[in-house]
Order: structure tokens, then C-alpha cells, then sequence
């Protein structure tokens, strides 16, 4: 927990919060605080800056807080990914939480079981929190959007168009395509496929929306892997 994430519940008044549970915990033992340390904090979807613990107890802990920082700036990203694996799912969440995308679309893909879609990993309160356990790696404060779309051929045929627009759009595929480009500068429209990756008739579908086909090489990676990797060479 590299930032101490402040919930708005957090605040008794505007310069001070009290604090328990995971939070307290890890202050205890992993930081091994004491009155007059002070401590990284932020407040979720608002500005960072120091916390003071000026109340230390077993069960709560008080702190003062300044909040004069503003959180990293995000990519100039949507990030379109076929529905991984559900544990897989988890790390994907925190992996792009802490690497900085602002907009997540899950979508339906051929290849995606049913059963994916049936994880307590896709219940609001279990994607917050891996989100946040993302912003805490990176000491980010602001959630990112997260969409769910299950339904392929009308959201690509109908929104994807418009979501584009006049920006750039990719869809990540092995193949006999150019490979994906190195340290753009401009925003863009990611789509990322599920283990095996899309199907023929979804990359068409994709191209015809206006997006450009492009390939990381002959290894067939793991989404998690991808993800990373993509990111890492876009940006």
C-alpha cells in the first residue's frame, strides 16, 4: 500500500479522518506507525498529500490530513477487453488500475465462456475494490470506469464507431498484421481478445467499426500478460 486511500466516510471534518480495518491493520503492521508519523494519503477521486496520525488505538486510528497534490494523470485510453478468466479478472482490474486506464469496456466474445460472466468478481463492490487495491500500487486516486457490454455484434456495430470517433483504433491479434506501434502520443481505442484470441468473423466485425489490426509477434501471450505488455509499448 503505497497510498492510503481516504474514503469520503473517512472524514469527520474537512482536515481529519479516522480510520480501521484493512487500513488500520496495515498501518500497524506493515508501516508500524506511531502518534506524529506522517503517512501518503488521498482521498478516492480527489487530491493527495500527507496525513498526520495524531490518535493511535487497536481498533481506530485518527489523522490529520493536507490535501494539496494532484493524482498522476491517466492515459489517453479506452480499453475495450474481451470478459478473462475470473481470476484472472482480478488482477487484470488492479494491473490496469495502477497502470493508469481511465475507461474499461468488458464485452462478450465467441470465445469467452458463459460462466465468466456469472463471477461475484463482477458484483460492483468486488471491482471497486480491486481497483483500489490498483491505485494504492500506483498512489492514484481516481476509479476507473468500468463498462460491461455482453452483447458484441450491436455494441460494435452501434457505439464502437462513435466511440473511436476520429482517434485512433487498435484490436490487439496474432496474425499477419503490422505490429503494434511504439510510443504514441495521441489517444486511443484498445481491443484486447480472450485467450486464443478473437475469432475471424469478431476481427472483421472490429475492422469494420475502424480499427486496425495489429500483432506483438508469434508468441500467443496470456491476457494478463498482454494487457501489460501492450500498454507498456503504446505508451
Amino acid at each position: 500500500m503505497n497510498l492510503l486511500l481516504l474514503e469520503d466516510s473517512d472524514f469527520t471534518d474537512e482536515q481529519h479522518v479516522r480510520l480501521s480495518g484493512r487500513r488500520l491493520t496495515h498501518m500497524l503492521e506493515i508501516h508500524q506507525v506511531a502518534v506524529g508519523d506522517t503517512l501518503r494519503v488521498g482521498r478516492i477521486n480527489g487530491l493527495m498529500g500527507q496525513g498526520e496520525v495524531i490518535s493511535l488505538e487497536p481498533q481506530q486510528a485518527e489523522l490529520r490530513i493536507q490535501l494539496d497534490q494532484q493524482p498522476p494523470a491517466k492515459l489517453p485510453l479506452t480499453l475495450l477487453l474481451a470478459m478473462p478468466r475470473p481470476k484472472m479478472f482480478r488482477r487484470i482490474l488492479q494491473h490496469c488500475a495502477t497502470l493508469g486506464v481511465p475507461e474499461i469496456i468488458l464485452l462478450n466474445s465467441y470465445r469467452v465462456e458463459k460462466s465468466f460472466w456469472q463471477t461475484p468478481f463482477l458484483q460492483p463492490e468486488a471491482i471497486r475494490e480491486n481497483l483500489l487495491l490498483g491505485l494504492e500500487q500506483a498512489r492514484d486516486t481516481v476509479l476507473p470506469n468500468v463498462r460491461i457490454e455482453k452483447r458484441f455484434k450491436p455494441f460494435v456495430e452501434d457505439q464502437l464507431p462513435g466511440l473511436i470517433g476520429d482517434q485512433l483504433g487498435l484490436v490487439a491479434h496474432p496474425g499477419n498484421y503490422p505490429a503494434c506501434p511504439r510510443g504514441i502520443d495521441q489517444p486511443l481505442t484498445l481491443a484486447i481478445g480472450p485467450e486464443g484470441g478473437w475469432i475471424p468473423y469478431e476481427v472483421e466485425k472490429l475492422v469494420e467499426a475502424g480499427m486496425q489490426p495489429v500483432q506483438l509477434g508469434e508468441r500467443i501471450l496470456r491476457v494478463e500478460t498482454a494487457v501489460t505488455a501492450l500498454l507498456a509499448r503504446l505508451y
